[in-house]
């Protein structure tokens, strides 16, 4: 049983006890002064009376035991401390002990979890966590240990000590996660560690933690720095303002290893000359309803600079809400029709989680620009069930698989899943693509299922084009 469980009974048991013992004394001094003063008097009837108010007073203790008036102090799904008592207990345990350590544990990859299996087996993944954790510190003699869920998919956990032994606990717990799944469900955790050391502020060191682990997953791509959302706003803004976009290129392959495109990815960078992470500056471009304005700027210098890249045909990233605005089908129709060498050389492509509701209407928008000469890809197929009614429903030139479904350690297990897609894109007349070829390995293994495009740092790495 978790601390937090104990605790939850222990604070009922205290609670009832506050409210049911007076009672209960107030009821045997009334029966023991009626005792003392009409002894002689008393029928049979008030030691009847008695014995039911006694029954009944005990009764009462015992319901609010087991009650408590639905005072919670756990998470229901979790039974983990609520977010609010575990503030408060850990407030006392860090006034108590000279040196303590909070670690956090965040299950990375919950809410495409929620998206793409439910949110039932979000919770039961949630509790699987949980008793990951448990058992993972049970089996290091360390129980009755409190944790706290503070929100979504992020535990925080309160242990005695300093930090120099807890960050191998984290590290050790990292390792063990790595093969974590509920039900063939992959779950992703990782951790972040801190100590009282500098401060003993709970709220200064909970934020610390989430900085450590967003410190810890941009260490993966060391060439992007974490900077302010504000400072990354005036940096969009300059950047739609003054065409200052740049791009990383990386080729496409055939299975024989024939350059058949090349992907253009847009980047934007600080005055230091450090590249913003795409998904970074993707969501403030969302926050601020850029989206449209920042794909117009980027599809003109493409445009105006596509006989200066290193292939003739180029890919790049289109949000879905851009390719259906009337501006931007119209703008391109006109610029296609000024320069037919346009023809086939442009391909866009495009990913949204939330499934457009007219999708004869999407159809036709994509039909426009597929008449032009200009080819669509739908992004992530098997990710979300949106890429599955896309699949289906639309008229499009190439799918391209989510990279879950393609990692090394993957492709086994989902070679029938896989196999399925290639055949169905093949009765479409629809070609399959495959990104982050990483290893001889994946690849051959990849080109058993008769995809037809590769990508990855096997074949090709990224290089930035000089526009």
């Amino acid at each position: 049983m978790l601390l937090p469980e104990i605790k939850e009974r222990e604070y009922r048991f205290k609670l009832a006890l506050r409210i049911g013992l007076p009672i209960f004394g107030l009821i045997l001094i009334l029966i023991f002064t009626t005792l003392v003063q009409h002894y002689d008097t008393l029928n049979s009837l008030f030691y009847i009376e008695s014995a039911v108010l006694l029954f009944v007073s005990i009764y009462f203790i015992l319901y609010l035991i087991y009650v408590g008036f639905n005072v919670k102090i756990t998470d229901d799904i979790t039974k983990t401390f609520s977010r609010e008592y575990f503030y408060d207990y850990i407030k006392k345990e860090i006034e108590k002990n000279q040196k303590y350590t909070l670690m956090l544990v965040s299950i990375d990859n919950l809410s495409d979890i929620n998206n793409e299996y439910g949110i039932k087996n979000g919770d039961r993944v949630l509790k699987k966590t949980v008793e990951f954790i448990s058992e993972f510190f049970r089996s290091k003699d360390i129980e009755n240990f409190p944790i706290g869920h503070i929100k979504g998919g992020d535990f925080v956990i309160g242990l005695k000590g300093d930090l120099a032994d807890k960050l191998v606990l984290s590290q050790m717990l990292c390792i063990k996660g790595e093969s974590l799944s509920l039900n063939g469900i992959e779950i992703n955790i990782s951790t972040a560690v801190t100590d009282t050391t500098l401060t003993k502020n709970l709220d200064d060191l909970i934020d610390t933690l989430f900085e450590y682990q967003e410190q810890n997953r941009l260490k993966k791509t060391t060439q992007f720095m974490e900077i302010d959302p504000k400072e990354i706003e005036k940096i969009i803004d300059e950047a739609i303002k003054n065409s200052s976009v740049y791009f990383m290129s990386q080729n496409v392959y055939d299975k024989d290893k024939n350059i058949q495109f090349t992907e253009l990815y847009p980047k934007l960078k600080t005055k230091e000359g450090k590249y913003i992470h795409q998904k970074k500056y993707t969501k403030v471009l969302n926050k601020l309803n850029k989206s449209f304005d920042f794909d117009m700027m980027m599809i003109k210098k493409i445009l105006e600079n596509i006989d200066r890249f290193s292939y003739d045909k180029i890919c790049v990233n289109i949000f879905a809400t851009t390719l259906r605005d009337v501006r931007f089908s119209n703008f391109l129709k006109e610029q296609f029709e000024k320069n037919y060498t346009l023809k086939d050389r442009v391909i866009f492509v495009f990913f949204e989680n939330e499934i457009y509701r007219n999708l004869q209407k999407f159809n036709n928008i994509l039909k426009s620009y597929r008449d032009i000469g200009i080819k669509i890809v739908i992004d992530r197929l098997g990710y979300s069930h949106s890429s599955y009614i896309y699949f289906k429903e639309l008229d499009f030139d190439i799918a391209r698989f989510d990279t879950d479904l393609t990692k090394v350690k993957n492709i086994q297990e989902n070679l029938f899943v896989l196999n399925g897609f290639v055949s169905m894109a093949k009765e479409k007349g629809v070609k399959t693509w495959v990104r982050m070829i990483e290893t001889q390995e994946q690849f051959e293994n990849l080109k058993k299922t008769d995809t037809d495009l590769f990508e990855g740092k096997f074949l090709s790495i990224q290089t930035e084009e000089n526009l």
